[in-house]
């Protein structure tokens, strides 16, 4: 069995494992691709035989990860509409996130 933590960033829990890429929402901060991101708010770590479970976080845990590319998700379209009454309005809107691979779980 793998190794895997859950990790809470941008409002969101997170489950991963070493070599996963994970499109997380956008961090404050510049970041190039190559840079490490650490998570240190580290919610469950399960290394195959024993589980640790945070109350809410775990002291001392971190999950690393580098930083691959930031991006745009693809476009969704919001339209309002009333019938009979010449109303119409049509919005786009692309959300933007970082995608990170994790490196290490510690």
């Amino acid at each position: 069995m793998n190794e895997f933590a859950v990790i809470h960033t941008g409002g969101k829990q997170y489950m991963v494992s070493v070599g996963d890429k994970v499109k997380i929402e956008k961090l404050k901060g510049d970041f190039k691709a190559g840079d490490k991101v650490v998570f240190d708010k580290v919610l469950l770590v399960d290394n195959g035989k024993d589980t640790t479970i945070g109350t809410p976080y775990i002291d001392g845990a971190s999950v690393e990860g580098v930083f691959e590319k930031a991006s745009r998700h693809k476009k969704v379209t919001v339209i309002q509409y009333k019938q009979k009454s010449r109303y119409f309005k049509k919005n786009g809107h692309k959300q933007p996130y970082f995608e990170i691979k994790i490196s290490a779980i510690k």
